[in-house]
């Protein structure tokens, strides 16, 4: 599954990178799509800091979107209850890094799932901040990933049905 935090309008514009994140992440989720990925979605507190950026809302499905109101997902049944059994692979991206992402990251570990940090899909308002937050996630026993590992590890084989067209997604 793909765990896709807080990709809200309103804060992108506020992150060091936020349209190469928006960018990141839209390939995460058009891939996820093309492979037949689950993607989980959360909005932090949407009513006041509104929802998911437009450029990813075509690739959230129906009933995939978590509201919250903490910063550490997990903490939400709602989150909770949508999530495969632990020990399988999530794979999470999303802003902040080093706040809402890292923290939810963290409650995954601690849940017993195998977290892999898509570290050039994730963002924060300052540089520093992002470069600790992955640092603290390995060292807590998360994998430190890229959007294209994960796309070629999702897609396994070139051999793959959908080789060509997850492949576009990169190029």
């Amino acid at each position: 599954m793909l765990v896709v935090i807080d990709m809200q309008a309103r804060l992108l514009p506020h992150l060091d990178g936020g349209e190469q994140l928006t960018g990141r992440v839209a390939t995460l989720m058009r891939a996820a799509q093309l492979l037949n990925v689950p993607v989980l979605v959360t909005e932090q507190n949407p009513r006041g800091i509104g929802g998911t950026a437009d450029a990813l809302l075509a690739h959230c499905s129906a009933g995939r979107r978590i509201e919250k109101q903490t910063f550490d997902a997990t903490l939400e049944p709602a989150f909770v209850d949508a999530l495969p059994p632990a020990p399988g692979p999530l794979w999470v991206a999303g802003a902040e890094a080093h706040v809402c992402v890292l923290l939810t990251v963290l409650g995954l570990l601690r849940r017993g799932y195998c977290v892999e940090y898509v570290a050039d899909a994730v963002a924060s308002r300052r540089n520093a901040d992002r470069a600790i937050a992955l640092a603290r996630a390995q060292q807590e026993g998360a994998r430190l990933t890229t959007v294209e590992t994960t796309l070629f590890g999702w897609l396994g084989t070139y051999a793959h049905p959908r080789f060509r067209e997850t492949l576009a997604l990169i190029k």
